[in-house]
């Protein structure tokens, strides 16, 4: 059964739109990136790429002192 979870990952990556996977590339370049620094045309894609499980979206202050919270994301590890 775990080869097939490592198998089904890829048709995931293959599957992906042309933008998904612009946007997927740029949140791996970047390692952890604001939302809102995605381009605002291309920020659609976002919940899918959540939904298929390539992208984590997580809160936290994007600074130590700041007391609001901003949302990132970040891709997830691939096995």
């Amino acid at each position: 059964m775990t080869d097939q979870g490592a198998q089904g990952a890829e048709p995931v990556l293959e599957s992906l739109s042309q933008v998904e996977r612009a946007v997927y590339e740029l949140i791996i370049r970047a390692g952890d990136l604001m939302a809102k620094d995605v381009p605002s045309k291309m920020a659609g894609v976002i919940p899918r790429l959540v939904k298929k499980g390539l992208v984590e979206a997580y809160r936290r202050p994007a600074t130590p002192d700041s007391r609001k919270k901003q949302t990132f994301l970040k891709a997830k590890k691939r096995e």
